[in-house]
Parts: C-alpha cells; structure tokens; sequence
C-alpha cells in the first residue's frame, strides 16, 4: 500500500464525511457545532450536506475521493497509478474550487447561470475546515501524481512543497490582488473604461517634472523611486557596516550594537517618526538647542523627502543588518586565509575575496530596503508634509473624499512596476556567477579582521548612527513617564497604569488597563504568524535555490508580489476578496495569521536565498546519494546551515506582526484589535502619553522574543569561529604557515 496516497485520503474523508463543510460563524474551536451537527447545514460535513440538505452539487467530491482507493496498491511505476491521481486529484480540486466560487450567498454568482438554469432557491456559505482538508488532500494526491509521472526526478516532497506554495501564493495573494487590479479597468460604477485606465495611468500627477524646473513637486512615481533608491542604498550601507563591525572587528560592545542595529525594526514607524519630529522640528529638542546655541533658526525641513528618508533608514537598517550578517558570517575563512598566504593584504583580500562573495545579500538588501521603502505607509503619512509618494496617495484614493478606487488600482501597477524593475535589476547584476562557499570540506579557519583604514570608515559610519537610534529611543521611553511630551514633563506612570493596569478582586484578578486585549491578540497572531512565515519562506527559498523546473521565474515572481505591494493595497483587497464565500475570513484572526505571513514572507525568501547560495549542492547531493530523502536532507543538513536565515525570518515576521499599520486598518474587528490600530486610535484622540508607553512596552517584550530566538536557534558553527573573536591577528603570511 501506498502510505502516502493512503494518508491524504484519510485527511480528505475525514473532511469530507466527518469535519464541517462550511465555516462556522461562532468558531470552530469553540466545538459547539458538535451538538447534533449532523442534522444542522451550518455545521454539517459535506457528505450529509449533499445527502439531505438539497446541496447534491457536493456528491463529485466523493466520487473523486473514492477514485485513488483503486490503485493504491499498484507500484508508482504503474502508468495507471499516476493517471488515477492526476485525474482524481486534478478534478477534484479543480471542481471544489469550482462549486464554491458558483454558488453563494446570493444563488447563483453569474447571470448567465440565472439565464440557462433559473433562479436559485438554495445557498451556500463560504468554504470551513472540511472543504480545507479535502482541497488539500486533492492538492497533494495530485502532486503525488505529478511525481510518479518523473518530474523532478520523482520527488514527492519537492513536487509536493512546489504545489501547496503555489496554491496558497495564488489564493492568498495573486487572487485578492486580481480583485483590487481589476477594478483599474473599470469606472466607480464597476463599467469597463480602458481610455480612462490610460488617462489615470500617464496623468501629470503620477508623472510630472515639474520640480525639475520649478518649485513646484514631481509626481508621486519620481518621488516614491528617489525615497526608494535613497533608502535602498543607505539601509545596505549602513547594514553592512554594521555586519562587519559584529563579525569582523575587536569592538567590545558588539552585543550592545546589535541590540541597537535591531532596535528600530520593533517599533511602529510612526513612534520614530514623531520621535523625529520632537527632536528635530522647528520645537524639537535639537532645534531648540541649535537656535539658542548658534543662532540657527528652526525650520520645516524635516517635514518631506529629508525626514522620511531619515525615518525609514532608522526603520530598515536592521532588515539590511539581518540579512547581511548571515552572509558575511558564511564567507570561508579559509579563502580569506589562502590570499594572505600568498601575500595579500587586509585591503586586497577584503576587496577580491569578502566583498565578492557577499554580494547575494548586498542584492538582497537593497532589494528589500528598496520595496520596504516604495510601500512604506507610516513615516510619509507623518512626515511627508508636500512630498507625496505612491502608497500615502494609494490610501487617500481609497478612504478620501475622492473614493477613486481605480485610481488606486492604476498607482498600485505603477508601484508594482518600480518594484519589479529593481528585481529584475537584481538578477542581472548577480548573474550566474557561484558565490558557494560552505562546502563539505573542513574548515578551521578563523575570519580576518578589517583594514584599519576601512575600520575606521566602518566606526566612522555605524557609531554615530548607533548613537542617534539610542537618542531616538531614549525620547521614546522619556516620553512614557511624563504627563505630555513635549510640554508637561512632570514624572507620571498614569499612562502605564491605564494601558495595563492589573486589579485584585473577590472573583481574582481583573485586567482593567484599556490595553490588555489588543495586546493579548497582537501577541497570540503574532506567534502564530512568525513560524508559518519563516517555514514558507524558507521553503520556498529551498525550491528556488536547488531545484530547477518550468516556470520558476514566475515562481519566484509570485512570491514576492506581496512584498512589492502596499500594506493599505493589501488589506483593501483581502477585504474584496474574503468578505464573501467561498473564502469568508473578514473579522476573523484567519485573515490576520494570513495577510502576515504572505505580506512577510518574502524576507524569509531572500534571507534564505542569500545564506542558500553559499551553501555547497555536494552536501545536498551527499545525503541523497546515502539514502535520504529531500525531506531529510533539507532537515539535517540545509536547515542547521541556515540559522541566521531563520532568525532572520522569525524575527522579522513576528515583530512586523506585532507593529504592522497599513494592512492592519482595514483587517482588524472588535473581536481582533491588534496594537497597532489601538495605539493609532490614540495617538488620533491626542494621548500621546498612553500611546508611546504602549510602544515602548511592544519595544520591550519584541526585544525579549528576538533574544529567546536568538537563544533557541543557536549560531551556526563553520571552523573555529569565536576563537580569538575579539583579539586583533596580524595578517598571515607564508612565514606565518
């Protein structure tokens, strides 16, 4: 017997005949629907659905699910064998998908079934965890299929891994995107106009030049690529010489400077942003200082393309740190130590052997600082002043007096386009070249340290910015403990107390601060969130690095899409799309798990390529050639060589979930408030107080979940690393060997 096929037509009957078809409004895990469920068709499974409550449309599910029972006990070599699968796998998915988007709430969901079979009397809800377990076990007996028909060399984990990302990027995130798109084309009546698709697309307001020869602003396209390219450039620096301070310098603080390289990432963007302000605005602390020192008279310069820029550096660095530290790590040091042997110098064997081999992550970087930077929502809305970028105006298409939603739909593809320029420019730039060089041969080497002439550039460039981002958070702790920042500095701890204040009653404890159940929520979605985002990103970037297959550019496209699309765009589509069957999840913590982990997925993907690139095919090739499967090979052996990717991806996944703004909004429900969206409502009604304790309490448990990451993961270990770690070593030469 074929144990896997045996397995998934057990999930699948198990769905179908025994777990409800439908999503339950109440909640599932509250298992009331167990109570007589069977005589009920809000709880009831598909079977007896299709059995007794006139919804026979159901019945092709099973018949398909019985098909596979037929050769389950023929070899995979059999032709039948995976033409079985490929059928029943294929069809049934393809017709569960089919019957959900068919019928709804409203009958029939197209007019031309109205026509050909009349009106429908009987209706249908969105799709639940039986119609989840029978799509899935469709989806895999089908790559079971695929497999034994010989692609990819047979694999079924490969095969299988390749489907289900494949089928969660397209319902998750090519489908919701499609729905908002499409509405480019069309008029605010839902009326098909491609001339006025034309005439928003090339409008003066996405496109003029204006401030080339004027005074007067560009347009939203050139704004958002000059923030973007600036961003990019100066997060991949700076990241970098953060990097190399951690990995290859004697400085004896490099604990403390990682913690304030991280630091900006676990804050909401708009705390920075008005900690900018109160230190840097024609009132702020600096300013104040300047003129009553110097004579310098405050101006508004912080208010546009200055300020933001300012503020998304101290955003994204850390992103730019995350990613590169891994590679710089994963550079051998025994080719650093073989160019000093044959008398290199510190300055030749940095630029010729380091620098080159680390050039995955620097594309990787910027590629992130550069998409993080086009759809950044939080810092332009705070401190854009007249510098307008695309995803601020995305946001005022939508919820503004204007309602354009074509509009926003037409700087969504602009934004888009911008986005997949860079990734093209990316490709190019790395080409084919090998930048492996963890291989399975031993390595005892230890890394050399910098030139001291790049030293002190490194120093010159990463301590003052350390310095500021301490500057920065120490005007947002102060900011917690007095009664109004900026103008009443009396000592308080009010704010705290009506955020998370705790009170003893008879009946126990009562958690009476205002705060409590947005900040139970965040924490709950955010650690449900993190592992799934950093187990699909990671995945996928083991399918892109070693495996080769039809379509894989449109693969690697699929995922990062997300990525390159704003958070309000986002969360106005998964509103479109999942607020009506067959896939209802709005107001549910469903659709908070999901925008997450599609929206931060990508950052898994390039910190996995980026340390998979270094990593030997040998070794992989090795534990196939003794036996082990791919999924075995992937654990023991790619996987441990992957920590600082991992890291990398539970970190940033679980504190992008935790300080999300943009998808947020439009996502969040009484039942599911997220931090976020509470500390905005405050920060709206004028208490600023509550609001940056509130942050600065995220900032301290989001510090305290990256230490424990830091600490469950572990550090890969290449060679003697850590050995003399903090001793400066005299370069090596022949005598020295």
């Amino acid at each position: 017997m074929n144990r896997t096929v045996a397995l998934w037509l057990i999930v699948g009957w198990v769905g179908y005949a025994i777990f409800p078809w439908y999503a339950i409004d109440d909640g599932f895990w509250t298992l009331e629907w167990l109570d007589g469920y069977v005589a009920n068709v809000d709880y009831a499974p598909g079977l007896f659905v299709s059995l007794f409550f006139d919804r026979g449309w159901l019945s092709p599910i099973g018949l398909a699910l019985l098909a596979p029972l037929f050769v389950i006990r023929r070899p995979k070599m059999d032709p039948l064998f995976s033409t079985v699968l490929l059928a029943a796998g294929g069809f049934g998915l393809a017709y569960t998908l089919l019957q959900g988007f068919t019928v709804s709430l409203a009958g029939w969901n197209w007019e031309f079934l109205n026509a050909w079979f009349g009106e429908m009397e009987v209706r249908q809800f969105g799709m639940g965890y039986g119609a989840l377990m029978v799509s899935g076990a469709f989806l895999f007996l089908f790559a079971q299929g695929v497999a034994a028909r010989g692609a990819i060399n047979g694999d079924v984990f490969v095969v299988g891994s390749i489907s289900l990302i494949i089928s969660m990027v397209t319902a998750f995130v090519f489908f919701p995107v499609s729905r908002i798109l499409i509405s480019a084309l069309q008029d605010n009546d839902e009326n098909f106009a491609p001339f006025q698709f034309l005439d928003k697309l090339f409008s003066h307001g996405i496109w003029g030049l204006d401030c080339v020869t004027s005074s007067v602003g560009c347009g939203v396209a050139w704004n958002s690529l000059t923030l973007a390219v600036l961003t990019g450039v100066g997060t991949t620096t700076l990241g970098l010489a953060f990097a190399l301070i951690a990995t290859r310098t004697g400085f004896r603080a490099k604990k403390m400077l990682r913690t304030l390289s991280v630091l900006p990432i676990i804050t909401p963007p708009f705390v920075i942003s008005l900690a900018i302000i109160l230190l840097f605005g024609r009132s702020g602390a600096v300013s104040t200082f300047m003129a009553d020192t110097f004579g310098i008279e405050p101006g508004r310069w912080i208010y546009g393309l200055p300020g933001i820029l300012l503020a998304q550096m101290l955003s994204y660095t850390p992103i730019a740190f995350l990613v590169l530290i891994g590679v710089v790590e994963g550079v051998s040091p025994a080719m650093e130590e073989a160019a000093q042997t044959l008398r290199a110098d510190r300055w030749k064997t940095f630029t010729t052997i380091t620098l080159p081999l680390i050039r995955p992550g620097l594309a990787n970087a910027f590629l992130i600082g550069f998409i993080e930077a086009m759809a950044d929502f939080g810092n332009p809305m705070v401190l854009g002043g007249d510098y307008e970028v695309l995803s601020t105006s995305i946001f005022y298409a939508i919820v503004g007096a204007q309602n354009d939603q074509a509009r926003a739909a037409v700087l969504a593809l602009v934004l888009l386009c911008f986005t997949l320029s860079a990734f093209y420019v990316q490709r190019r730039w790395l080409g084919r070249k090998s930048y492996t060089t963890v291989t399975g041969k031993g390595d005892s080497g230890v890394h050399p340290h910098l030139p001291k002439s790049l030293t002190v550039v490194v120093y010159s460039t990463a301590l003052p910015w350390a310095l500021l981002t301490f500057v920065i958070y120490a005007m947002i702790i102060f900011g917690g403990f007095v009664e109004l920042w900026g103008y009443n500095h009396s000592f308080t701890f009010k704010h705290y107390i009506e955020a998370f204040g705790i009170e003893w009653a008879e009946s126990g404890i009562v958690w009476a601060g205002a705060a409590w159940n947005s900040f139970s929520t965040t924490i709950m979605i955010a650690a449900i969130s993190a592992p799934l985002t950093a187990a699909v990103g990671l995945l996928t970037a083991y399918v892109l690095v070693r495996q080769r297959f039809g379509g894989k550019d449109m693969f690697e496209f699929g995922t990062m899409l997300s990525f390159a699309i704003p958070g309000t765009v986002i969360g106005v589509s998964y509103i479109l799309a999942f607020n009506v069957p067959p896939i209802e999840l709005t107001g549910t913590g469903a659709i908070l798990v999901l925008c997450f982990v599609f929206r931060n997925m990508p950052v898994g993907v390039r910190a996995g390529i980026a340390s998979m690139s270094q990593i030997d095919r040998s070794l992989d090739e090795s534990s196939l050639t003794l036996g082990a499967n791919s999924f075995i090979t992937l654990r023991k052996v790619v996987l441990p060589l992957l920590r600082p990717a991992i890291v990398a991806a539970l970190v940033y996944s679980f504190v992008r979930a935790m300080t999300a703004i943009s998808a947020v909004i439009f996502l969040v429900s009484a039942r599911f408030d997220m931090a976020t969206s509470y500390i905005i409502g405050r920060v709206e009604n004028g208490d600023y107080g509550l609001a940056i304790a509130y942050s600065s309490t995220l900032i301290v448990v989001m510090l305290l979940v990256i230490l424990l990451v830091q600490k469950a993961v572990g550090e890969r270990k290449i060679g003697r690393r850590g050995m003399a770690e903090d001793k400066e070593r005299p370069a090596l030469g022949v005598g020295a060997v």
